[in-house]
């Protein structure tokens, strides 16, 4: 079960997208944190929780320890004892274009309660990940599986996406606009500023209703223009 940390974050995040997230980080933090737009099975379905990771690398048939333990042995060693409410976040290997996985294996996330699947590669079986309760966020959709192209290596250790940097315990934010990556130590402070700036941008609806197109024409502020 989700504790009660968790549970209020969730309900911090719940009516922000994307955007507003990014734009609050860029307040609170200067390195990137954001990913751009990602394909879901479900992309009504937004995501957040705080971030356990898988890292890949280019499959190799000597790599005996590693490939003994397969997906689900680096799974359970990722979520440990509480996996309810969390985000796997699977790093491409150099291969963003080879599979991950599919329906059966991932099935393990609705099993165990987490949040989402963030990917930085493909996933099969669309169809099958749409009606698991996680939400699911990749590069797109595959056919050929990718188990030798790619192979899990390492759990919960910081991995690359796209640029940005995601390290364990990190929250992750996803909708159909893109995703953003939230530092553990000041994800209250930036969720509270991402509603700052919805609030801001609320109020500055009716001042641009309201603006001088004349004045603004000829290069003079108004006093409601900020």
């Amino acid at each position: 079960m989700m504790n009660a940390q968790n549970t209020d974050l969730t309900t911090m995040a719940t009516e922000l997208g994307c955007a507003s997230i990014v734009d609050a980080m860029g307040r609170t933090h200067r390195h990137r944190a954001h990913l751009l737009s990602l394909i879901s099975p479900t992309p009504q379905r937004p995501m957040f929780g705080p971030a356990v990771t898988i890292a890949f690398l280019p499959y190799r048939d000597d790599f005996t320890d590693s490939n003994a333990a397969g997906f689900a042995g680096w799974f359970y060693r990722a979520v440990g004892a509480a996996p309810a409410g969390l985000v796997l976040v699977l790093s491409s290997g150099g291969y963003p274009d080879a599979s991950h996985g599919g329906g059966t294996k991932m099935s393990r996330l609705h099993n165990h309660g987490l949040a989402g699947l963030l990917c930085d590669g493909r996933l099969r079986d669309f169809d099958e990940l749409a009606r698991y309760r996680f939400a699911t966020w990749c590069t797109g959709e595959a056919t050929r599986a990718g188990g030798d192209t790619v192979t899990p290596c390492a759990a919960n250790i910081s991995v690359e996406v796209r640029g940005v940097c995601i390290t364990p315990g990190d929250y992750i934010y996803a909708d159909r606009a893109g995703a953003v990556v939230i530092p553990a130590q000041s994800v209250r402070e930036v969720l509270a500023e991402a509603h700052r700036v919805e609030s801001e941008d609320a109020a500055f609806l009716p001042q641009i209703r309201d603006e001088d197109p004349a004045a603004l024409r000829e290069g003079r502020r108004t006093s409601r223009e900020r």
